[in-house]
């Protein structure tokens, strides 16, 4: 008897440890795809149990999919006013968390881009030059104030390739389809891009903060997963990737 009543112990343990384990869906910023994939590994490494699915994309869209109804727990924006205008219209189950203020910087793998300004744009040698799209990319938009800033706009218009977002926008460089873009500091920090080409860091007066944010969506109420997940991003391992790709965070200033 004393067996019995161990072993159905036992059993009520698993089924109660299966019922915390839960399926966080993250919407995140392309920026975000290479610090995103190692904090989510440390995750895991912490939370076995709980299973994370990291979908990466243009920040504008995700935050129409959202209002839609899409099937995301969690969702990481490059521009916080796309979280803050979800949580006004009821689409969040938390208020906007701050996590990072992103950079951007000109970067080639054939051009030595840290030798270059964005003055560099207007040569005649440079004929395609790669950008987020403004309209719905927070990264494009801020490449586009940078820009005209300079009273560069009239003038590069004509070369501008538009990525669907950031890391679409790296692609279009990496393969030749433009001599230079203009990307996030996250991703030009990565190996990857850091071993084949070199960059320059956009001064941050030339276009507004890119001050990003992120909510727990209201599908996610209950989501106990997407809460540890949530509070995993302000740990010190969370934090040590984030700087590790050039993220100034929550509490930081610009050149600490």
């Amino acid at each position: 008897m004393q067996r019995i009543k161990a072993l159905f112990f036992a059993a009520c343990l698993a089924v109660a440890g299966a019922a915390q384990a839960e399926k966080v869906t993250i919407a995140a910023a392309a920026d975000l795809k290479f610090a995103m994939d190692e904090i989510v590994a440390h995750f895991r490494a912490e939370n076995p149990k709980d299973q994370v699915e990291v979908i990466y994309g243009s920040s504008g869209k995700f935050h129409t999919q959202v209002q839609q109804g899409a099937p995301y727990d969690l969702f990481f924006s490059a521009d916080i006013g796309f979280a803050e205008e979800l949580v006004k219209s009821g689409h969040a189950a938390s208020n906007v968390m701050p996590y990072a203020l992103g950079r951007i910087v000109l970067w080639s793998p054939t051009l030595d881009a840290s030798q270059m300004t964005l003055a560099s744009l207007a040569d005649a040698k440079i004929s395609r030059i790669a950008i987020a799209n403004p309209k719905h990319a927070p990264y494009g938009k801020r490449a586009e104030e940078a820009l005209r800033a300079m009273q560069l706009w009239d003038k590069v218009e004509s070369k501008l390739v538009y990525g669907e977002n950031i890391a679409h926008t790296a692609q279009f460089v990496q393969t030749g389809n433009a001599q230079v873009g203009i990307i996030a500091l996250a991703l030009a920090l990565n190996p990857a891009l850091a071993e084949k080409g070199r960059f320059y860091l956009i001064p941050e007066h030339l276009h507004a903060p890119l001050e990003q944010g992120f909510i727990i969506t209201k599908r996610a109420a209950g989501n106990a997963a997407a809460r540890r997940f949530a509070d995993y991003m302000n740990s010190k391992p969370a934090r040590a990737v984030m700087t590790k790709y050039g993220f100034v965070l929550p509490g930081e200033t610009l050149g600490q």
